[in-house]
């Protein structure tokens, strides 16, 4: 087991090994002094951020899945280095098959019982887990995805570091503060501690296996839950050959052309129907069958969008398609992005200027690659950061497009694109979003009025025990004064409209005791003048109000 100091070590080694010395100087102050890297021939590299990407490959596994999660964020990062974090492969040698059985053997005790055959030579191997076939005892043939022995303990060291590393990066460059290190990282923890369960990527593999079973050859393999575990997940196993093969793909007798757009609309309702997407379409995850199925395979990554936010990112796509600059700003405040007042214009021109280069050189070629490039380069150049779901959304697409053109050299996004979205926008999508809405709202509005009574109750009892704090801003004390006189005198009308009218109700209400005539009418008068008071209130704190605005 790797401690933490020996892994910083080894950490402080590699920075040092590929020029970044200085960094770890500034971050770590003396570290530099003490260690000398062993082993430090480097090839010649051609720029800062290959060797960033190297650093990386050789740091392990938990760096290598935070640069890959990284190189969706082209609103933080420079092209250049997003370019470079986009080939790092999670591909790593396999262990040896003595040291895998272990594991499967802790995890399927009943493995004699359970397996008729085991191949030792994994088809798939990457820093988390690897892949075995197997048969069952039923002549099933099924993938075994096994996970790494020691792994997590691993990832839990790595991460201890990333976040030391993200608190002093905020500490000794506080114009990176705004990119918020610690927050990435506390969100890559999250991500990589649920790639660790694989009940959960099994979860999400049965959700996409349902969203997508009425899509014409698409599929999702089954998982065999009897089996499966956390760490040991059994699944049905795929013959297929990637993606990007064309030409073996057309040595099915398959037409590319179909393939691609087989895949993209089944993305396009992942997304923006479904609002649960598959995150990683790299062509190893995407396998074409001899009938042209389409099968997904690792869902370790997924993206998740809410109802609310869907529309929103509906309205995103629209505003790309349409070169609607107004559309999206407007799109991404839905988002919870907060654009400054002064900026807006500004903003927008830099937008329509990144929508027309977005063209190309030919009147109505689009290339949405470069409109998701130049729109991420315009919001980094304004300091504005987007959700994470809409980077990942955004580089899914753009994945997904390239997968396209390699299947097919002609497929046009725009063409594709713009009749589904013109379905997405119909009028009856629209109205189900505003009466979701409204609904929404009239529900949190409920809910406020049954939290009146127990939020006066809670200021009463702070008033009570004198745990009120007030912070006087205004040097006018006699104005303060008279307005927490008028304050007091409104509370206590309420407290005794309030108290009069539920005693009211429970003497009217009460039917089982004789009660005099003249109690009964009096609490209906009772009733009557306390509700013409509330309203009296409630007319003369919005008759105050409006005076105070003139």
């Amino acid at each position: 087991m790797v401690t933490k100091y020996r892994r910083y070590w080894q950490i402080g080694d590699i920075l040092i090994k590929y020029e970044f010395g200085s960094i770890l100087q500034r971050l770590f102050p003396g570290t530099y002094r003490f260690r000398r890297c062993k082993e430090c021939e480097v090839e010649s590299v051609t720029s800062v951020y290959e060797r960033m990407r190297r650093a990386i490959e050789e740091l392990g596994p938990t760096f290598v899945k935070f640069g890959q999660i990284m190189s969706t964020r082209q609103d933080l990062l420079p092209p250049e280095l997003i370019t470079e974090l986009k080939k790092l492969q999670d591909h790593v040698a396999p262990l040896p098959y003595s040291e895998i059985r272990k594991v499967i053997e802790k995890e399927c005790p009943d493995l004699d019982t359970c397996f008729l055959s085991i191949e030792e030579k994994p088809i798939a191997s990457a820093s988390i887990a690897q892949v075995h076939r197997a048969t069952l005892k039923d002549g099933t043939p099924v993938a075994l995805k096994i996970q790494r022995p020691g792994i997590k303990d691993v990832i839990e060291t790595d991460i201890l570091i990333l976040e030391s590393f993200a608190e002093r990066v905020e500490r000794y460059y506080p114009q990176y503060q705004v990119y918020n290190p610690r927050g990435l990282v506390a969100d890559f923890a999250v991500q990589i501690r649920k790639e660790l369960d694989f009940i959960r990527d099994g979860r999400n593999a049965e959700r996409l296996r349902i969203n997508m079973q009425n899509l014409e050859k698409i599929r999702v393999p089954k998982i065999y839950w009897e089996y499966s575990t956390r760490h040991f997940l059994v699944m049905e196993f795929i013959d297929g050959v990637r993606i990007d093969h064309v030409e073996e793909i057309k040595a099915f007798g398959v037409d590319p052309g179909v393939i691609a757009d087989r895949g993209f609309y089944a993305y396009m309702q992942q997304i923006f129907e479904d609002g649960f997407f598959h995150g990683d379409p790299h062509p190893g995850n995407l396998l074409v069958s001899q009938d042209g199925t389409l099968n997904f395979l690792d869902f370790g990554i997924v993206g998740v969008i809410y109802p609310e936010r869907r529309f929103s990112f509906i309205h995103l796509l629209t505003s790309m398609i349409y070169k609607d600059p107004e559309l999206m700003i407007k799109a991404l405040e839905h988002l919870g992005i907060t654009i400054n007042d002064g900026d807006r214009d500004e903003l927008k021109e830099d937008i329509y200027r990144a929508m027309l280069d977005a063209e190309g050189e030919a009147i109505g070629q689009y290339s949405f690659t470069s409109m998701s490039e130049g729109l991420t380069e315009t919001l980094r150049h304004y300091r504005i950061v987007m959700p994470q779901n809409l980077m990942l959304m955004l580089k899914v697409i753009v994945m997904v497009l390239d997968v396209g053109v390699t299947l097919d050299p002609s497929f046009n996004f725009a063409e594709k694109v713009e009749p589904y979205v013109r379905k997405l926008g119909r009028r009856e999508n629209v109205l189900d979003q505003v009466l979701y809405r409204a609904s929404h709202s009239l529900l949190e509005t409920i809910d406020g009025m049954f939290e009146v009574p127990r939020n006066v109750n809670r200021m009463l009892r702070a008033f009570s025990t004198g745990t009120v704090k007030i912070d006087i801003v205004d040097s006018d004390i006699l104005k303060l004064q008279q307005s927490l006189d008028t304050t007091s005198d409104k509370l206590l009308i309420g407290l005794i409209v309030a108290g009069v009218v539920v005693g009211s109700s429970l003497v009217l209400n009460v039917s089982d005791i004789k009660i005099p005539p003249f109690v009964f009418y009096l609490a209906a008068l009772a009733y009557v003048v306390a509700i013409i008071i509330g309203l009296y209130t409630i007319w003369h704190v919005m008759a105050t109000a409006r005076r105070r605005t003139k």
